[in-house]
């Protein structure tokens, strides 16, 4: 029998080590399998209990409902060629121009981030715009850059744009009106920052004339379908979230019913598509949930809530600014899942809410900017690029991150703070 003080510490390194495991992918195993790996051998150690294990699971549900949702309509907009339409007439509309073209992806994937959430962007978009950028003999790079950055410059426009806010918030997500209020003018100050950033990076790329344009992709009838329910889904999920409802049940009913009405009308079957949910992914989250939980059942939250209560000691500005920019770093070191989890928790048990809470927000959103590590979505997108046999390194990632992600961050908490000062937000 392991003395306690001796279990909190193999429980700590198990924990660090599987994490650490995610973020390398040693022999390119995926990164569910060391998360996993983690969880069984704090069970199988005895280290924590199944009760706390399947407590901990459970609390995720409404993310995993969420991210079913998302994922089944992004694979049906893309099995019905959503976006291969939106890519292509990306790519017509710059009428021979790389600056046009590049401000026209910046725009598309903006849109799909704020509506259909920043891994949408990163899996689903990026392919597309690969396919219509390499048709049109144009250097893929600067605009698959965008749709990495896009993903989460733009990732906290919306409750529905990143299902980490769902972690960081859990069951105290501001309702909509509050929401646009305290985070429409930072989001909007982080997507034109980091699109001026990333324009001044590839501004040498984004000279001369695109020679060869890309063939118009209309959208069938079943596409429409698709893109009617898309828009159908947002007014739901903008609805659920003015009445301050949880957002997973609303999003994966409506997925639901979206699929079956153009499954119907399509006469296809909708097995397929539910194949093509990563479920891996919902796993991972799941085990996410339980790791962190594992953590703090040993009372390793008192030292980051210790840490809360002495950031709130410099005041309310100081403060935003530096859990802003600690848990934006902190994200290229865990990723931000597990991050947004621990900030969230340790939120929650010390009570805190307003400025602190939506710095720590924007923190975890726009930190992955910094590096590859990130955030899932940054890590889905480089596997997607990998799959097209395109290698990004991290060093090449972190020379445009470390300009990109410090000055959206800094515009973003600058106007928060403001926007907290100005409507006398504690």
């Amino acid at each position: 029998m392991l003395s306690p003080s001796l279990a909190h510490l193999l429980l700590g390194l198990i924990v660090a080590v599987s994490i650490l495991l995610m973020l390398i992918r040693p022999r390119g195993i995926p990164e569910v399998y060391w998360i996993g790996a983690g969880v069984f051998l704090l069970l199988l150690l005895q280290l924590i209990p199944l009760k706390l294990a399947g407590r901990a699971a459970a609390n995720g549900t409404d993310v995993y409902l969420f991210l079913i949702g998302m994922m089944l309509l992004s694979e049906l907009a893309r099995e019905h060629g959503v976006f291969d339409w939106l890519s292509s007439a990306a790519v017509r509309s710059a009428k021979g121009s790389y600056s046009r073209l590049f401000l026209l992806v910046y725009i598309v994937g903006a849109v799909v981030t704020i509506f259909m959430s920043n891994d949408a962007t990163a899996v689903v978009l990026t392919p597309a715009i690969l396919v219509a950028v390499r048709k049109a003999k144009v250097e893929p790079l600067p605009y698959l850059f965008v749709c990495a950055f896009i993903a989460n410059a733009a990732s906290f426009v919306l409750p529905i744009s990143n299902p980490a806010n769902l972690v960081v918030f859990h069951n105290q997500m501001p309702p909509l009106g509050r929401w646009l209020l305290w985070f429409g003018v930072p989001s909007v100050l982080s997507i034109v920052t980091t699109f001026l950033v990333l324009r001044w990076i590839f501004r040498k790329q984004l000279h001369g004339v695109i020679e060869r344009d890309v063939e118009k992709h209309s959208l069938n009838h079943d596409g429409k379908l698709v893109l009617g329910g898309l828009v159908a889904t947002a007014v739901v999920l903008l609805i659920a979230s003015g009445l301050d409802w949880d957002l997973g049940l609303p999003t994966c009913g409506t997925a639901l019913v979206v699929t079956a009405i153009v499954s119907l009308k399509s006469r296809s079957h909708p097995l397929p598509l539910v194949r093509e949910i990563s479920w891996s992914t919902l796993a991972l989250v799941a085990g996410l949930f339980v790791l962190v939980d594992a953590v703090e059942s040993i009372g390793a939250m008192k030292q980051t809530q210790a840490w809360l209560l002495w950031v709130q000691a410099r005041g309310p500005a100081v403060g935003a600014l530096i859990t802003g920019f600690v848990v934006g770093v902190a994200n290229n070191l865990v990723n931000n899942l597990p991050l947004g989890l621990i900030a969230g928790s340790t939120l929650q048990a010390a009570h805190t809410k307003g400025l602190l809470t939506s710095a720590a927000m924007i923190g975890v959103d726009l930190g992955p900017n910094l590096s590859i590590t990130g955030s899932l979505a940054t890590i889905l997108w480089l596997i997607a690029l990998r799959k097209e046999k395109i290698d990004v390194s991290f060093w090449s990632f972190l020379k445009v991150g470390l300009i990109a992600m410090p000055a959206a961050l800094l515009a973003s908490l600058l106007s928060v703070i403001a926007m907290h000062a100005w409507f006398a937000v504690p």
